[in-house]
C-alpha cells in the first residue's frame, strides 16, 4: 500500500521552516496477527512538537532525522488483525506514549490503541476532552488550587489550553483575566468566553501596567502557557501564597540563545509563591477523572470550545509554523 510521509528534514536552529519537513512516498506492509491498519482522520498540531525537534534530554524523547514526525489524533480502522477492532471503528493511541506517525496510513499494534464514543465529537478527544482540556484541569485544579473570588491570568488564554483553564477557573468563582494576541481573540475571551478581562498584548506597549490596571487587586494564580516578558510582567501583580503552574513556555521555543529576564527567585521568597512546572504525564493515572469531569462540564454547557481546523495532510507543517504567529484560536487540528 502506498503512503504519504511527513519526515523530520532537519534539526531547525530558531524557528522552523519548510525545509525542516519533507514528504516522502513509502510502502506500507499489511497487518499480521495483532496488528491494525489505520487511516489518520485528524492530526493534533501542538507547540510541544517544537521541542521533539532538538537533539535534547526532556520528558519525551525526541524526533529522529528522517523519520515521520508524530502527534495524537483520531483515526480510522481500514483493516484489523485484531478481533477488538473492526473496520470503521474510530481510534486513538491508548496512552501519552503513543502518537500516530504524519502518514496517511499507518500499521498500529491493537494493544497500543483505543475505541472512541462515535457520539461524541472525535475532534473532542484531541481538544476539549483530550491533552489540552486534560492539561487545563490538571493543572490549575491540582497546582493552581483556585478558590472562589480569587484572580487568576492566564497567558494564551486564546488557545487550546488557556479557553478552557479560563472556564474552569470561572466555575470555580474565580476572575478571570485573558491575555492574547489581537483585538478580535480579546473580544473572543469576554464575548464567548466568560472572562472577566482580556490583554491585547500585541496592542499593549506597557504589560506591567496592563495588567496592573485588569488586576486591582493582583494575581492569586497566573497559568503560564507563554513565559517571556509576558510572565515577566505578570510576576511584578503576585499576591502574597500566589500560585503559578507552569505549562508552556512558547515564547521561547525558537530562542537560538539561553534568554535573560528579570530573576524570579526573590519574588518567589517574598511571596511565598508556588511555581510548579508539570506536563500531562505526570497524571496519567487520573485521566478517567479529568475526562470525566470535563465531560460533565461540556454536556452542562458550562464549558465550551473552539477550533482552528485545517484541511489537507500536506498541511501539517503549516499548521504546526501557524502556533507560533498566533494563527489558531482553540486547538490547532488537520483534517487529514
Amino acid at each position: 500500500m502506498k503512503i504519504q510521509q511527513i519526515l523530520l528534514n532537519d534539526r531547525p536552529k530558531g524557528m522552523p521552516s519548510s525545509d525542516t519537513f519533507k514528504t516522502v512516498s513509502a510502502e506500507l506492509p499489511a497487518p499480521v496477527e495483532g496488528e491494525v491498519l489505520v487511516k489518520p482522520v485528524y492530526f493534533s498540531v501542538d507547540p510541544y512538537l517544537r521541542g521533539r525537534m532538538q537533539d535534547e534530554k526532556s520528558y519525551i524523547p525526541p524526533f529522529k532525522i528522517q523519520e515521520p514526525i508524530e502527534s495524537g489524533g483520531v483515526a480510522a480502522v481500514v483493516e484489523s488483525k485484531d478481533t477488538r477492532f473492526r473496520e470503521g471503528d474510530l481510534v486513538m493511541p491508548s496512552n501519552g506514549k503513543n502518537f500516530f506517525p504524519w502518514a496517511t496510513a499507518c500499521i498500529f499494534s491493537g494493544d497500543h490503541l483505543r475505541k472512541i464514543d462515535s457520539s461524541i465529537p472525535p475532534t473532542y478527544y484531541l481538544g476539549v476532552m483530550g491533552m489540552p482540556g486534560l492539561t487545563a484541569y490538571f493543572g490549575l485544579m491540582d497546582i493552581g488550587k483556585p478558590k472562589a473570588g480569587e484572580t487568576v491570568v492566564i497567558s494564551g488564554a486564546a488557545g487550546a489550553v488557556g479557553l478552557v483553564t479560563g472556564q474552569i477557573a470561572k466555575i470555580q468563582g474565580c476572575r478571570v483575566v485573558g491575555i492574547a494576541g489581537g483585538a478580535e481573540k480579546v473580544q473572543m475571551l469576554t464575548d464567548e468566553f466568560n472572562f472577566d478581562a482580556a490583554i491585547d498584548y500585541k496592542n499593549n506597549p506597557d504589560m506591567t501596567a496592563a495588567i496592573g490596571a485588569a488586576c486591582p487587586n493582583g494575581v492569586d494564580i497566573y497559568y503560564d502557557n507563554v513565559g517571556g516578558e509576558i510572565s515577566d510582567a505578570v510576576m511584578y501583580h503576585l499576591n502574597p501564597f500566589a500560585r503559578i503552574p507552569v505549562c508552556g513556555q512558547i515564547a521561547l521555543y525558537n530562542s537560538t540563545e539561553i534568554p535573560m529576564g528579570p530573576r524570579v527567585q526573590p519574588t518567589l521568597i517574598k511571596f511565598s509563591v508556588l511555581m510548579q512546572g508539570f506536563t500531562i504525564g505526570n497524571y496519567a493515572a487520573r485521566y478517567q477523572e479529568g475526562i470525566k469531569q470535563l465531560g460533565e462540564w461540556v454536556k452542562t454547557g458550562k464549558i465550551k470550545f473552539t477550533e482552528t481546523i485545517v484541511e489537507g495532510f500536506d498541511q501539517l507543517p503549516t499548521a504546526l509554523l501557524g502556533l507560533f504567529s498566533g494563527k489558531n484560536s482553540g486547538k490547532m487540528i488537520v483534517k487529514v
